[in-house]
């Protein structure tokens, strides 16, 4: 049996590989190719700021991106922008993950299960998704996710601080088998374009685990996920590279600063942060729904 600290040096040591093998991709494109990537950086710089700020504290970074893009008209071909928004925020992910599964304890009991669980249910999910009807399956995750956050509201008004003890740091016996089960569920639907950060935060709150427990779970599912997309989209020249500096560094920055604020977060406060999550995921759920159908 390998000691723990083993394990957690050998993440973030496989971390820090890919994120090199990133920054040398985006290199060497701009060498060979000489892609406008330092184009509009201080406005760049300012956009990854900000996206991965909130990407950090669980508000995620597509949603917010995609707005700030087409406000600023920030990329030149609106087909390649689900490929640029995981090619640009695939480095602060990475970095993302270094910080949270050191600085939250999380049982590796729950950590490596629940993240392989994601990583495999994504593999599988780019086979079988290809057929669903992707605004049926909104709605569904729309509801559920209400429904959870009505509970959880109930929860925080009824019994304040159920879940605020830190003497938790994983699930145990069927808790983990459903959080197993639930996060292959989450990576199957990440291929549809279905954010995890929500669904985890809600799934650790009602199972009475501190919810800063989930960040380096749902983190590292992000980090272990979006680089391989990121590798692929670049290979099919799918990313639009003006200004792909500027958003990339202004991430890492957001990213050091908002992990800086998590540290000092209570978790009555966490809490309230996740709802207001969870609200914004449903709005935009339900948003993306009825636009299929137009």
């Amino acid at each position: 049996m390998f000691p723990e600290n083993f394990i957690l040096y050998s993440i973030q040591i496989l971390l820090v590989v890919v994120m090199i093998a990133m920054i040398i991709v985006v290199i060497r494109s701009y060498l060979l190719h000489r892609q406008p990537i330092f184009k509009r950086f201080g406005l760049g710089m300012l956009i990854g700021f900000i996206t991965d700020f909130g990407d950090t504290l669980g508000i995620g970074s597509f949603a917010t991106t995609t707005a700030a893009f087409r406000m600023t008209h920030y990329i030149d071909d609106d087909r390649k922008l689900p490929g640029t928004l995981n090619a640009v925020h695939a480095i602060p992910v990475m970095f993302q993950a270094l910080f949270f599964i050191t600085a939250v304890k999380v049982e590796l009991t729950t950590l490596l299960p629940m993240t392989t669980a994601a990583v495999i249910g994504a593999y599988v999910g780019t086979h079988v998704t290809k057929k669903w009807h992707a605004p049926t399956v909104q709605r569904v995750m729309a509801v559920a996710l209400l429904i959870a956050v009505i509970i959880m509201v109930v929860r925080m008004t009824t019994t304040p601080g159920s879940n605020n003890s830190m003497g938790v740091h994983g699930l145990h016996g069927w808790w983990l088998i459903l959080g197993i089960v639930f996060n292959f569920g989450i990576g199957v639907l990440m291929t549809m374009g279905l954010g995890n950060y929500a669904p985890e935060l809600i799934f650790f709150s009602l199972m009475g685990v501190n919810p800063a427990v989930a960040f380096p779970v749902m983190m590292l599912d992000a980090a272990l996920i979006m680089p391989t997309t990121a590798l692929n989209v670049i290979k099919m020249d799918r990313v639009s590279w003006r200004g792909f500096a500027g958003v990339a560094i202004g991430g890492v920055l957001g990213v050091i600063v908002a992990a800086k604020f998590f540290t000092s977060m209570n978790v009555d406060l966490l809490n309230k942060l996740i709802v207001i999550v969870a609200l914004w995921t449903i709005f935009g759920l339900v948003r993306d729904s009825m636009k299929k159908n137009v």
